[in-house]
């Protein structure tokens, strides 16, 4: 059961961003907004420096916990965390919630990148570790520096934009090529059947439809993974990088 949203409660837009894009400002302005971006990016940065090599998971935060997608996320946490991964998540309810918990139920470790927002999202109580972030930019660029692979499970516009900007830097080989999953068949149908449609005209080429795996299977997630994420980077078990208590760091 997806939560209904009351469509007359409108969002409330930061006025530092409103303003910044708006167009020109002056420079001191522009250069205060670089700094607090500089500044949420090493808060962010320090709080997830230490947390392991990651695999971040993608979903709808309006997923209730009865909705057959909820348990799917828990499955897919639970079994990310079982092969040694950080699950890392949006921070927020729903299927990021979900994966969170499937990760902390195995005894994994668990950790969130929340965007503070009027309504819908907070961080859920099932993270080991997470940093709130103002700016999805800043966020975004955070979900994905610490990850060896995305799991995009059902979601709305958010969910979208995060893979499909995958996507593009891994296409454009701005970003390594990592694994994308796409877990649940039906929801994905339409938008898979779109994908083949621009390769078939030719936006994008047929080879970019390796990019990502369709799947419904836990089983084959896990085989991707290790093929893609573990052998393809290489990743074996290591020492971690100790914190430095100079610099007031925790593990």
């Amino acid at each position: 059961m997806i939560k209904k949203q009351d469509k007359t409660i409108l969002p409330l837009v930061n006025p530092e961003e409103e303003a910044f894009l708006a167009g020109p400002q002056s420079r001191f302005k522009d250069f205060k907004f670089s700094l607090k971006v500089l500044a949420e990016f090493i808060r962010g940065f320090r709080t997830l420096h230490f947390v392991g090599p990651c695999v971040t998971v993608f979903g709808s935060a309006r997923f209730e916990e009865s909705d057959h997608y909820y348990q799917m996320g828990m499955d897919v946490g639970g079994r990310i965390a079982q092969m040694g991964f950080t699950v890392m998540t949006g921070g927020g309810p729903g299927i990021m919630e979900a994966a969170n918990r499937g990760a902390k139920n195995v005894g994994g470790k668990s950790v969130g990148c929340n965007i503070v927002l009027p309504f819908e999202q907070f961080p859920n109580k099932y993270l080991d570790r997470f940093v709130n972030f103002k700016y999805f930019f800043v966020r975004k660029v955070l979900l994905s520096k610490y990850s060896y692979a995305f799991v995009v499970l059902p979601g709305g516009f958010g969910t979208m934009d995060e893979l499909f900007e995958a996507l593009t830097l891994i296409q454009t080989e701005v970003m390594k090529r990592f694994p994308v999953i796409l877990m649940g068949k039906e929801f994905h149908q339409h938008l898979y059947d779109h994908i083949q449609f621009m390769a078939e005209i030719g936006t994008i080429s047929q080879v970019d439809l390796e990019l990502f795996l369709l799947t419904d299977s836990i089983e084959e997630m896990e085989e991707h993974l290790n093929k893609f994420a573990i052998e393809g980077f290489g990743l074996k078990r290591k020492q971690p990088i100790k914190p430095s208590k100079w610099l007031g760091e925790e593990a």
